[in-house]
């Protein structure tokens, strides 16, 4: 039964009128069934949003490996219902014997170590980055949370159909340990058949016990340490002695009457979502209505200028100086906007990185949780690439990231998104790369509105984007906004992308004829929403994928 719900959601993308998932109290959306189940167990016991949370990112390193995790990093943005909110950045960091070169070759090639293998991996921050969220602003007993990830790693969990299909990942085959744990050896899993991972489980006794000292420095550090060293890896026990979560204040920005509040540097997302809402503003684009060719290429417009900026401006505000406040000017906006011809793409080679002025004093997985008080979290972490670098840490049971391709490996060269970056991103001791991932919440009035996020390496920007144009501009519910067709440009390369389903030949045709280069893709994000609307939560799971919401 579980398999054929899958299947019916997968079936009503794009499908007009799907309802979300209603509540009164409180609502977990996330990318999984069992981990949804975690978060509302845990609000039930008298947890808050964070603790709820915070269960769900360890339920998720369970039964999500391509993205959850606990060797990777991510973002938490928390308004609470108080009005209060703070940004937690628990981003990867460059081990110490990182270089700005340590991936390009005496031809000057860049070299794939920088995506597969244990050199792809940068310094994980999510176990330190749920603890801190859990100890300052959470309620309950830490062990409650890690609990029921420890039970789904030791009992084992039934493998959904999308599951199975992607455990069967070249990436995984290609290392001993992840070969074993996620494939069986090459018996690989199918739909209904149980997977356990007790080596993981452990892993997380020690934490739930001994909490992010385990990880950073007890017997989960020298483990982690040693198999890189016994591998090639950078990460050694200081690395992972010295790493901390960041606090930082949300940026905030308005539209048509919302406030939001979204993700800072070192994510380039929230600044791409409020300068291409301000470009837009004013512009009539909506007129038309959703999915119309004029809409669609005044939105693409506005990211293909963003995306110029951000391959130029954007890097770890620890490192250097990220001139948002200039890029959000609304001199500077409105400059992009009239840069914007109506009947015509412009090409990205006529497109460069602006010039703001100076600033005074960017595979994921994403999940919304609002609480019975109105506390809201959004948060949005990552391995990168799916299942990361394709390590399964010896004895320890958890997928390691390949972050470190989200630096500039070589400025003109794309990293794995296509994404061309600057030297404000380049490899740096300490330094957190450049992220995309844009958990955002939307007040009206004071009051919570929305909170969305949604995985997909750079087009997480523009998938956060959408869904916020279909709910603010052109009034649908949050479920219809989250099925509701998408599109990206991000500048280099030049091209338009459109998922394969949702848009007419006529649409496609006329956005040739205005020059735009189209290319058709799968499906774009997997965002996970929850709306407050007339005394109701409205919990929008995403139709591309097996993401379910649940709510009291």
């Amino acid at each position: 039964m579980r398999n054929a719900r899958f299947l019916a959601l997968a079936l009503a993308w794009h499908a007009p009128g799907r309802e979300p998932v209603r509540a009164r109290s409180a609502m977990v959306v996330a990318t999984e069934d069992h981990a949804v189940q975690a978060g509302v167990q845990v609000l039930r016991q008298g947890g808050n949003a964070v603790d709820a949370a915070v269960a769900v990112g360890f339920a998720l390193a369970v039964t999500h490996p391509a993205a959850g995790n606990i060797g990777g990093g991510g973002f938490m943005l928390l308004r609470f219902a108080d009005g209060r909110s703070t940004f937690l950045d628990f981003r990867e960091r460059a081990p110490e014997k990182a270089t700005a070169n340590m991936y390009v070759d005496a031809a000057g090639k860049v070299t794939g170590d920088r995506l597969i293998g244990y050199r792809a991996s940068g310094v994980p921050g999510t176990v330190r980055g749920l603890e801190h969220a859990a100890r300052k602003y959470g309620r309950r007993p830490w062990p409650s949370l890690v609990a029921p990830a420890i039970e789904l790693a030791r009992r084992g969990f039934p493998v959904s159909y999308g599951l199975a299909r992607s455990l069967r990942s070249n990436l995984l085959g290609r290392f001993p340990e992840s070969r074993r744990i996620f494939q069986r050896d090459g018996r690989y899993f199918e739909a209904g058949e149980i997977l356990p991972q007790p080596e993981l489980a452990a892993t997380l006794q020690r934490v739930a016990k001994l909490g992010s000292q385990d990880f950073y420095e007890g017997e989960t550090a020298r483990r982690l340490a040693a198999d890189m060293a016994q591998h090639g890896g950078l990460i050694t026990l200081d690395d992972l002695r010295q790493y901390q979560a960041v606090e930082r204040a949300p940026l905030r920005g308005a539209y048509r009457g919302y406030e939001l509040l979204t993700a800072p540097p070192p994510s380039s997302g929230g600044a791409g979502v409020l300068q291409m809402l301000a470009v837009l503003d004013r512009t009539g684009y909506e007129k038309p209505g959703a999915g119309s060719a004029t809409a669609i290429h005044y939105v693409a417009e506005a990211m293909r200028r963003f995306f110029a900026d951000r391959s130029k401006h954007f890097g770890d505000p620890d490192f250097v100086r990220v001139p948002v406040a200039g890029l959000l000017a609304p001199a500077y906006t409105e400059r992009l906007r009239q840069s914007i011809r109506p009947d015509r793409a412009t090409p990205s080679a006529e497109i460069g990185p602006g010039h703001p002025a100076a600033e005074e004093s960017l595979e994921t997985t994403h999940y919304s949780v609002v609480d019975q008080q109105g506390n809201a979290v959004a948060v949005t972490y990552t391995l990168n690439g799916s299942y990361g670098s394709g390590v399964t840490a010896r004895g320890l049971g958890f997928l390691l990231n390949n972050e470190m391709d989200d630096f500039t490996s070589r400025v003109g060269t794309p990293n794995l998104y296509g994404l061309l970056q600057g030297e404000a991103n380049a490899i740096q001791p300490g330094k957190r790369p450049l992220s995309a991932m844009t958990p955002t919440i939307v007040t009206r009035d004071g009051k919570l509105f929305l909170v969305l996020g949604s995985p997909g390496g750079p087009t997480i920007i523009s998938t956060v984007l959408l869904v916020l144009l279909n709910v603010l501009d052109f009034g649908m519910n949050v479920q219809e906004a989250v099925d509701w067709p998408r599109f990206h440009h991000q500048w280099a390369p030049d091209e338009l992308r459109l998922e394969d389903h949702g848009f007419s030949p006529d649409t496609v045709e006329l956005l040739r004829t205005r020059g735009h280069q189209v290319r058709r893709i799968g499906r774009q994000g997997n965002v996970a929403a929850i709306q407050v609307r007339d005394g109701w939560l409205l919990g929008a799971p995403d139709g591309r994928s097996e993401a379910t919401a649940l709510g009291y």
